[in-house]
């Protein structure tokens, strides 16, 4: 009587949770930068809506902006990483920032994100 075995080894198993350990820390490392990049984006796109951002100083929307993302608890992103260029009918924002996280020892795993939005939506400024 031959018996096939059919299954994974101890091994084998051994390997594939390793594999997949690995690929789970890499996420949980990599999850929280791209997080807050889309409450970056969100942010951004939120002040794109604005009645009047058009019109207002840069400093105003800057103010604005940073709030939004005060509530999303971003910490990554500095004022120096906001830059404004005006434009036909509005403002061009660009938001260009670098998050460095610690991966393992002295290895770290860096972000480099940036991103733009055209600010032009005229309206009523209360």
């Amino acid at each position: 009587m031959n018996r096939k075995q059919s299954g994974i080894t101890l091994i084998g198993f051994l390997v594939v949770l390793a594999v997949v350990g690995f690929a789970a820390f890499i996420g949980m490392k990599l999850f929280p930068m791209y997080q807050e990049y889309y409450s970056v984006r969100t942010a951004m796109k939120g002040l794109a809506g604005e009645p009047g951002v058009a019109d207002m100083d840069p400093s105003k929307i800057q103010d604005l902006f940073f709030r939004r993302l005060y509530i999303n608890y971003s910490e990554s992103v500095k004022p120096a990483n906001v830059k404004f260029e005006r434009t036909d009918g509005g403002w061009k924002m660009r938001v260009n920032y670098e998050v460095r996280r610690e991966l393992v020892g002295n290895l770290d795993v860096v972000g480099r994100f940036d991103t733009t939005e055209n600010l032009t939506r005229q309206g009523s400024v209360d």
